[in-house]
């Protein structure tokens, strides 16, 4: 079935001047019905990606109809089943939260009924993006989700590559978990994807929705910088990010995102984009991009990871 959104050549909606509630969004403002946490094309300004969390007690159950997008449910801490309107379950063992361990998800279809329970409660997200292909319901493995190294040194981290671009088939959206240790700096070089170039940079949306890890009784923070660009909306955001907060990125250089010294920082990414092509294609900010070159003389952190896909699922 075709969907009534921008060709996939079409660019990128504007949002009118002085709609929205800016680019940070913390913990409760995105708030609304059941979603601790909801974003959709329309509140962002934009045209594909979404994000929600939604939050169940023991023995909690939701239901929603996937519209116009494709969605993943993935677990930030608890399980959960999923059921879609053909009969179609899945079991998802979940975890104790996202620093804990790589999860289990499932991959939903556009114009379907979907529905959540959860015999001993969690928390979990749903990756959206609007979309054109019916893409079979399917479940994923955690022992099928690639782990990477990225970077060196303090700016080591963990990603977690459960829907990202050529590891699970989705028609538009791309979704990655990223870990750092306490004391790096992630996503960095500053990097952009907000032009479409084709085999050189492509235009996604991104929404970045944080956790932090707390120690020693104290609340963890983090920071979050977004740059212009010359492109789109011309962002521009130096944020301080706690656990629950979201950052929307339309356009410009984003990274760093640093996590303080005792509390590792995760991040969930949620991507999409008009391009013909399913693709993540970067550009390095071109006065910081030189640190790539350091990398080689130094070792990966050697916290990390801080986890490892199960070996397999039981």
């Amino acid at each position: 079935m075709s969907a009534e959104i921008p060709s996939k050549a079409g660019s990128r909606p504007q949002a009118a001047p002085g709609t929205g509630a800016g680019f940070h969004l913390k913990a409760g403002e995105a708030a609304r019905g059941p979603y601790a946490v909801d974003i959709d094309p329309e509140r962002a300004g934009w045209g594909y990606s979404s994000l929600r969390v939604l939050e169940l007690a023991a023995g909690g159950h939701h239901a929603f109809d996937t519209g116009d997008s494709e969605w993943i449910v993935l677990p930030l801490s608890g399980g959960c089943t999923v059921v879609v309107d053909n009969g179609e379950e899945f079991e998802l063992l979940g975890r104790d939260s996202v620093f804990s361990g790589v999860t289990d998800f499932a991959y939903v279809p556009r114009d379907a009924q979907v529905g959540i329970a959860s015999d001993g409660g969690g928390r979990f997200a749903l990756t959206g993006a609007r979309c054109e292909l019916t893409l079979p319901a399917r479940y994923g493995a955690a022992s099928e989700v690639p782990v990477e190294l990225r970077g060196r040194g303090n700016c080591s981290r963990q990603v977690n590559n459960f829907a990202a671009a050529g590891t699970f088939e989705c028609d538009r959206l791309i979704a990655v978990e990223v870990l750092t240790p306490g004391g790096n700096w992630s996503s960095y070089p500053p990097h952009k994807h907000d032009e479409c170039r084709p085999g050189v940079e492509s235009e996604l949306e991104e929404i970045y929705y944080f956790e932090i890890a707390s120690a020693r009784g104290t609340e963890g923070v983090g920071y979050q910088r977004v740059s212009p660009s010359g492109q789109g909306r011309g962002t521009d955001v130096l944020a301080e990010v706690r656990g629950g907060d979201a950052v929307l990125i339309p356009d410009g250089w984003h990274g760093p995102s640093i996590a303080t010294p005792g509390h590792a920082m995760y991040y969930l990414n949620v991507m999409a984009g008009p391009g013909e092509e399913r693709e993540w294609l970067i550009c390095d900010h071109p006065e910081h991009g030189w640190i790539r070159d350091t990398w080689p003389d130094q070792p990966v952190d050697p916290r990390l990871p801080l986890y490892d896909a199960p070996v397999g699922d039981v």
